[in-house]
């Protein structure tokens, strides 16, 4: 796959390689994740007319999360202290622990004999998962676009609509981006001269907007894999685990901030809807009571969107071993001068490069790394990398010297990370 940028004079228009290329990787993950191997797409068609029929709509209802104004705005300078591709995890204490996974046990066996699998979200963060690295990431990314409490009040979404049996799933031009502005609106518009063709209008569109409602008991559906006009029972979604190449059903529930995601093989399940049925409602009679208490022990020891801010400090962890990342709060990240972001951007830009060398010379051999920028508005642009960890940070108020910038990222390091980071 191969994705084109156009270098245009915005002033914003300033973007990392690299994280352009995460942004190719997670919309490939995430197709194939809905529709299986794009190369078994391509056998079962060589002419390419059904995979780009499944492409086209894909790729641009995923683009339509990127408008700003009148504009589709790829990550730039200003998304330097975010990292695509990774999970952002919740600090949970010892007894939210203990009955997350008393939770997460019951989840696994609702199927019986059959092995399900199992994530669990707090807000937008990660409680528990059983699934591998690259299934977790893909499936944690879906869910903060499409499925968490945030996702779902970012649209209109009405219960009644979706019981009167709308087939709107359908691709209609520019029906279902009403919410995402100008741009979603242009592209949808121009679909006509799509080299798709009239083929468009029978394919599941798994990324469309403001098609997840919270049912009466508490799981969510979709009209998006069709509805049964008889019964008006909504399809359930199915995915692709990437490492068992096993097909799932998708079955997510919703208790006030917290998300649970039920995947249950297909292949386990014999009468369709009827056992989908089944097995959720297995899930609320053994699970409900220990729903309650977990969404309880989470709420009590939750700090708010700034849970993990740190006075002084505007910074992004990423452990590159787990896929896990954390950062400071977007709300604080925009107190940052562009001058600043734009330091961190370049320097983030260094790292890259210095990294993908060190890889292509040493295979295997990961380098310890430590770069500073001074910014044109004298803040400190600083990173370190070591043993698969990487520290960036934004110091705006860390005086004239490098030593005291270099001792605030000790600071921080020692108090926050263990001591990763420290040079001693």
């Amino acid at each position: 796959m191969v994705m084109v940028v156009e270098k245009g004079k915005d002033s914003d228009a300033i973007w990392r390689i690299d994280a352009l290329r995460k942004v190719l990787k997670e919309v490939h993950s995430l197709f194939v994740m809905f529709y299986g191997s794009i190369r078994a797409m391509l056998e079962k068609d060589p002419s390419g007319g059904l995979i780009r029929s499944h492409l086209y709509p894909f790729i641009m209802d995923y683009l339509s999360d990127f408008p700003v104004g009148k504009k589709l705005q790829l990550p730039s300078f200003r998304d330097c202290l975010k990292e695509r591709g990774t999970v952002q995890m919740l600090t949970m204490g010892r007894e939210a622990a203990i009955e997350v996974q008393s939770l997460v046990s019951v989840l696994d066996s609702c199927a019986g004999n059959s092995s399900c699998y199992s994530m669990i979200l707090f807000h937008d963060l990660l409680v528990s998962t059983t699934l591998s690295p690259d299934d977790t990431i893909n499936l944690f990314t879906y869910a903060v676009l499409r499925l968490s409490p945030n996702a779902l009040s970012s649209g209109v979404n009405s219960w009644s609509y979706i019981r009167r049996g709308s087939t709107s799933s359908h691709f209609v031009s520019g029906s279902a981006l009403t919410h995402s502005g100008p741009v979603s609106e242009q592209i949808y518009h121009s679909s006509d001269t799509s080299p798709v063709g009239n083929n468009i209008n029978r394919v599941t569109r798994a990324l469309q907007h403001g098609k997840w409602y919270k049912g009466k008991d508490g799981f969510l559906v979709t009209d998006i894999w069709g509805v049964d006009v008889g019964s008006l029972v909504c399809a359930t979604p199915t995915v692709w685990l990437q490492q068992t190449e096993e097909a799932m059903y998708l079955c997510p529930y919703q208790f006030k901030s917290l998300t649970l995601i039920l995947l249950i093989p297909v292949s386990s399940i014999l009468n369709g809807e009827q056992g989908v049925a089944l097995v959720k409602q297995q899930l609320l009679e053994n699970a409900s009571l220990k729903i309650l208490k977990v969404e309880e022990k989470l709420s009590k020891g939750w700090g708010g969107e700034n849970a993990y801010h740190v006075s002084g400090y505007r910074y992004l962890l990423v452990d590159g071993d787990r896929n896990i990342s954390r950062a400071s709060p977007p709300g604080k990240v925009t107190t940052l001068a562009k001058e600043s972001l734009l330091a961190l951007s370049k320097l983030r830009d260094e790292v890259d490069l210095e990294k993908s060398r060190a890889k292509r010379d040493n295979a295997g051999c990961e380098k310890d790394l430590e770069v500073s920028i001074r910014a044109k508005n004298n803040a400190w642009a600083i990173a370190r990398i070591t043993g698969g960890k990487e520290l960036y940070m934004v110091l705006e108020k860390a005086s004239e010297t490098l030593l005291y910038a270099s001792d605030a990222v000790e600071k921080f390091s020692n108090r926050y990370c263990n001591g990763a980071f420290s040079l001693d």
